[in-house]
């Protein structure tokens, strides 16, 4: 039986992040370009027939379909297996949250990314209206749930971090400029913006800066995309 290729994402994230990642591929001539956490093999057959040069790891290579590709075996909270330098733009789709160790994978990300390289990645917004309300009655964010400590399939959202906490880790491993973008804004949080005069009187109570937590689209975006460039 042919195995699908399908995302292992939520639904119309490829495409939206494949037109986040084509205003950036569009600045570079001919980029050669790396997918971490790999999959199925989606997002990287889409590229490769766009006629991207492409390569693909993965932590479970033999789940990677895509046959006109090699998907080498990673673990992206090590040394990934490729030489320093080798890479105009490094795209991990919906990994972020299944790692620990964000710090190694900034690292690890900034060798292997060509001078003016971009990391492109996304990852689910915990700032959004919908996750705080639902941290608040649950106690854990959008898109994850509690763990099951006896699965170890890589699939379980472990590590949930703002933008301000990856722009910290990110700056720190010697990336110099973040931009961000969301795939689109959660009905529910829209719902919720009554609360917004409540998040600006706490934080003014609180000396707390406002901006850095509560922009729009950290309010009311569902999904994340941001890119590091070197």
């Amino acid at each position: 039986m042919e195995k699908k290729i399908i995302p292992i994402t939520m639904p119309g994230i490829h495409e939206r992040f494949f037109d986040f990642f084509k205003k950036i591929a569009n600045q570079y001539n001919k980029p050669r370009i790396l997918e971490i956490g790999a999959g199925h093999g989606a997002f990287t057959k889409r590229i490769f027939d766009e006629g991207y040069d492409v390569s693909a790891c993965d932590l479970f290579p033999e789940k990677f379909y895509f046959d006109e590709i090699e998907c080498k075996e990673a673990d992206i909270t090590k040394e990934i297996p490729y030489e320093s330098g080798s890479f105009d733009i490094i795209i991990a789709i919906e990994v972020m949250e299944h790692i620990h160790d964000h710090v190694k994978f900034f690292e690890e990300s900034h060798r292997l990314l060509k001078n003016e390289g971009v990391l492109v990645f996304s990852t689910p917004n915990i700032l959004s209206l919908k996750s705080r309300i639902r941290f608040l009655f649950a106690g854990f964010f959008y898109s994850f749930k509690p763990l099951d400590h006896k699965n170890n399939d890589g699939l379980q959202h472990f590590s949930s971090r703002t933008i301000d906490q990856y722009m910290n880790i990110g700056l720190n491993k010697k990336f110099t400029r973040l931009d961000f973008s969301i795939d689109k804004r959660q009905t529910t949080s829209k719902l919720f913006m009554f609360l917004v005069p409540f998040l600006w009187l706490y934080c003014k109570l609180k000396s707390i800066d406002y901006s850095t937590h509560n922009r729009y689209d950290y309010l009311t975006g569902r999904i994340l995309f941001v890119s590091f460039w070197k």
